[in-house]
């Protein structure tokens, strides 16, 4: 075929039954690569969850300098960031949040950080979704009908264990 010749695409040229078998094997992959994401970010969260219940009772003397930052419980000598704080809140509520109620929390505890933020709000809001996104945080309906966020942890992870009177003890 001349370079000059027009009418014909590549797929002409291969046996495209071919290429749609490998389009669907690297789709099938991706598919299982990220339900298999899923599935981690969900054992972190209980694991970070684990670890911050554990600090909370205990002191956060009882983690080692890496454990501090892998948790976002490190001290650096400021106010934690934003997206940080979010993730702290959503991660030690008992129940899913509201954009209202992680800015009334913030009100209370931490008002210089909404005192940052035009729309604190629609600040809220982004990083809660950025936090859907990354696999952290779930959307759900509240009660009331409203979008509401909790943290992404497996079932029966240590938050119910600790109800219960039990703790989470295989963590492999």
């Amino acid at each position: 075929m001349e370079s000059g010749q027009k009418g014909h695409r590549a797929a002409d040229r291969y046996d495209v039954g071919h290429v749609q078998e490998v389009i669907r094997q690297a789709h099938d992959e991706l598919r299982h690569l990220l339900q298999q994401r899923s599935e981690i970010m969900k054992r972190i969260g209980t694991v970070k969850q684990t670890i911050s219940g554990l600090a909370n009772l205990f002191g956060d003397g009882v983690l080692n300098e890496e454990l501090l930052e892998l948790v976002d419980r490190k001290s650096n000598g400021r106010q934690p960031g934003f997206t940080k704080a979010c993730r702290m809140i959503l991660m030690e509520a008992d129940h899913a949040m509201s954009a209202r109620d992680i800015c009334d929390y913030f009100q209370k505890k931490m008002p210089a950080m909404l005192a940052r933020h035009k729309d604190p709000m629609a600040s809220v809001t982004t990083v809660l979704n950025r936090l859907v996104e990354y696999g952290e945080a779930q959307a759900v309906l509240s009660s009331s009908g409203r979008r509401a966020w909790r943290w992404v942890a497996e079932p029966g992870s240590e938050r119910e264990a600790a109800r219960s009177g039990g703790f989470v003890a295989e963590l492999s």
